[in-house]
């Protein structure tokens, strides 16, 4: 069988010495260094390792799981060994998700560079592969999977295995019936067109072929005209539907007499539905497509709590790649803990525990390398600052020596600020959040008054000594408060000055707009309850961190949810916890162009405004909607990691609403036994969005199971705002946030206003 990867690649002499295979260390630690064969397989989408000694096959990854290559010492692992291997010698593995990284030392510079320059020849060709190319490259998977014997050909019995483990409960005589009809030289084998002809045959989907027909007058092809009708009517597509009609064509056709027509064959109509454009998320959202020169307090902040951290807050690894994984989501906040450390240089851990220790210089220049490599717009350094003065000096100076320019040391414009300023000011800035001796002021010349005594820790409100007594704060703070602040430290806090919190009338009378409070979940969450609405105007003025309480020693997450319905803008949750919660945030930030930075809802930007989460009805311009999604199919769903070859999962929808209390809402589809592969519903779940500004939507596909809790297949989350209506596909992503295909739900959506039920809102 021809493998789509290798039919579109020369093979070079790189790819040609790792299809021959290489002897590498394989390094985890200074004291952890093996030997390992590794293997590019003939497909070159797999590369394989496995022991020298034992020879047993370690280990399969697919290129598609690998995001990028890093040649030389740019991991810590290769650091620690820098003084016995040469950087030439060395490469990094990265992976997405949060899977670990893969340090290999190779015997030559010319092996590392081949190594080097043969993954990333193959990662940008899987970036570049189109929906067929991907599906192409699934089908050879399989076929390489249940191809036992590797013989290159598939008998009926490698056939059956291989409907297992695809989740297809199929009956022996259909499927012989299937495999006879591909077995076209009736040899009693599939081998290469005969095996895509039998896939063919088994993906048919008559959902989509239906929705065709009810279009095509003569059933085998959409007209122009046709298809226009079918993106005016069913998708909601606007203005110049014509014009994007023949692009759609000249884009997803595969034949090209049909594309000289002007028309749309199954295939190419299948190929649209299952494209971007096909996607129930708006391609209109993911770039950069909202108001950037607001003032900052107008935005929600995609936002990290102890980024230093990999796993749990007790006993996990503290790592420079917490903050390059943070960046490369695109968060613009990240924590930054620090403690005296040996020889006179700050480290960075959490404070208290067994978690390992890493040089805060080493964190600044993590920083200072990825910050602006997902999005221009500005980092906020939020410090969690343990150190005596004396340390504190040299962060101050390690942070203007590494971050120059970027680093944000006096106002934008020499003057006291009027309002903050906007992310596009701040274009490629980066700015420290931390306590600051006297006021902004003060360092623009003004009359300074006597130095204040300030306690240095930032997380400073009290809340979690109030509610949790999670640790002998109270001792410790009587201790701090005889501390000072190194003046050169807080010369460095300009825009974001921390300042205790003590009612909102307070911090209306006292405290001016560049000055801001941090607040644990839990007294966040008392704040929210608080009757009337005077957590959302303090929102509109100055900015806010909500951070999970210390309770927290598993690193799980809070609903992030509740502290944006009331505005708050930096909602610090553990980004190396997969979950619900981290699902919710990567679903928000997700649009405009991934930046980090998500412009709040009109009634959420003035302070005096009158929305109240709790009574959203009172707000001008309360316009709710209905949200019809019918829940038609699922495609080629994968099992769960847990189960076993054989079962075929039972899967189940459920879609979940996410927003203001009125508005917190799920439902779900029966479940459809032993089909993972095809399954169909065809129901309907009705929804009321009250505040569709800020209400996310997020589907859930689980494997019913009677006994215990249903397992988890995949998931997609998106703001209500970005929905499209009319048939679309949902790409499902793993518990980790990664792509899964093919994996997929096949929806349609209808949103109506309901202050005026006949108008269809446009998705």
């Amino acid at each position: 069988m021809s493998f789509p990867c290798c039919t579109r690649l020369q093979l070079d002499e790189n790819l040609q010495l790792m299809q021959a295979g290489s002897v590498m260390r394989k390094v985890k630690s200074r004291n952890w260094k093996k030997q390992r064969y590794f293997k590019l397989q003939e497909d070159c989408m797999t590369i394989w390792y496995k022991s020298k000694k034992t020879g047993n096959t370690k280990s399969t990854f697919s290129i598609s799981d690998i995001e990028t290559v890093r040649d030389g010492h740019q991991s810590e692992v290769l650091q620690s060994i820098a003084d016995e291997f040469e950087p030439e010698l060395c490469f990094t593995i990265v992976f997405y998700g949060r899977r670990g990284n893969l340090d290999l030392v190779a015997s030559t510079a010319e092996e590392a560079q081949g190594w080097i320059q043969g993954l990333e020849k193959l990662i940008e060709t899987v970036r570049n592969m189109d929906q067929k190319e991907i599906l192409d490259q699934w089908i050879c998977d399989w076929f390489q999977k249940a191809d036992k014997n590797r013989d290159g050909r598939m008998n009926f019995k490698e056939v059956q295995d291989l409907l297992k483990m695809m989740n297809v409960d199929m009956n022996e005589q259909h499927a012989y019936r299937l495999f006879q009809m591909a077995d076209k030289s009736e040899s009693g084998t599939l081998e290469g067109d005969e095996f895509v002809l039998f896939y063919k045959a088994l993906t048919q989907r008559d959902d989509i072929l239906k929705i065709f027909q009810d279009f095509s007058k003569d059933g085998k092809k959409l007209t122009l005209l046709e298809f226009v009708d079918f993106l005016r009517q069913e998708q909601l597509e606007g203005d110049n539907t014509e014009e994007f009609a023949m692009d759609l064509i000249a884009r997803y056709e595969p034949s090209e007499t049909a594309q000289k027509l002007h028309a749309l064959s199954i295939d190419g109509f299948l190929m649209y539905l299952c494209s971007a454009e096909g996607s129930i998320f708006n391609m209109s959202h993911e770039p950069l497509y909202q108001d950037m020169t607001q003032p900052l307090c107008h935005y929600f902040i995609s936002s990290s709590h102890n980024t230093y951290l990999m796993e749990d807050q007790l006993r996990g690894q503290s790592s420079v790649e917490g903050y390059i994984r943070a960046l490369k989501r695109g968060c613009r906040c990240v924590e930054v803990d620090t403690w005296d450390g040996p020889n006179g240089e700050p480290i960075v851990y959490h404070g208290h525990t067994f978690t390992s220790k890493i040089f805060f210089k080493d964190v600044i220049s993590a920083i200072n390398k990825y910050a602006f490599r997902v999005s221009d717009y500005p980092v906020i350094l939020s410090l969690e600052n343990h150190c005596s003065v004396e340390q504190q000096d040299t962060m101050a100076q390690h942070l203007k020596n590494i971050l120059g320019e970027k680093l944000v040391t006096s106002t934008l414009d020499g003057r006291i600020p009027m309002q903050l300023p906007s992310p596009e000011e701040l274009r490629g800035k980066i700015i420290l959040k931390g306590k600051k001796i006297g006021s902004l002021e003060d360092c623009l010349g003004e009359p300074s008054e006597d130095p204040e005594v300030a306690e240095i820790s930032d997380e400073e409100d009290g809340g979690d000594v109030d509610e949790e007594n999670s640790r002998n704060d109270d001792k410790k703070r009587s201790k701090k408060s005889k501390d000072r602040l190194s003046q050169e430290l807080s010369d460095c806090i300009i825009y974001c000055k921390s300042v205790p919190f003590e009612s909102f009338k307070h911090s209306r009378t006292h405290y001016k707009l560049y000055e801001m409070s941090s607040f644990t979940e839990y007294k966040a969450r008392k704040l929210v309850r608080e009757p009337g609405n005077e957590f959302v105007r303090h929102n509109a003025w100055q900015l806010t961190r909500v951070y999970p309480t210390g309770l927290r020693t598993d690193s799980s997450n809070y609903n992030p949810q509740d502290m944006w319905n009331v505005g708050c803008q930096m909602v610090a949750l553990n980004f190396q916890t997969a979950g619900v919660e981290m699902d919710l945030n990567d679903g928000l930030f997700q649009q405009n162009g991934h930046c980090g930075f998500v412009l709040k809802p009109f009634f959420m930007r003035h302070t005096d405004t009158t929305f109240n989460p709790d009574q959203p009805q009172e707000t001008t311009g309360f316009a709710p909607v209905s949200l019809s999604i019918q829940v038609i199919s699922a495609q080629q769903l994968p099992k769960d990691e847990n189960s076993k070859e054989a079962s075929i999962i039972d899967p189940l929808v459920r879609v979940e609403i996410f927003g203001v209390p009125m508005d917190q809402a799920k439902q779900e589809t029966k479940y459809i036994e032993n089909n993972g592969f095809n399954p169909m519903w065809y129901e309907t779940l009705q929804f009321k969005i009250h505040v569709p500004e800020l209400a996310l939507v997020r589907f859930l596909v689980e494997d019913y199971d009677k006994t215990s809790r249903n397992d988890f297949i995949g998931q997609y989350t998106l703001p209500f705002r970005s929905i499209k209506s009319g048939y679309r596909h949902v790409h499902l992503l793993s518990k980790d946030g990664t792509k899964i295909p093919p994996a997929s739900l096949f929806v349609y959506i209808r949103i109506t206003d309901m202050s005026n039920p006949v108008q269809e809102a446009e998705g």
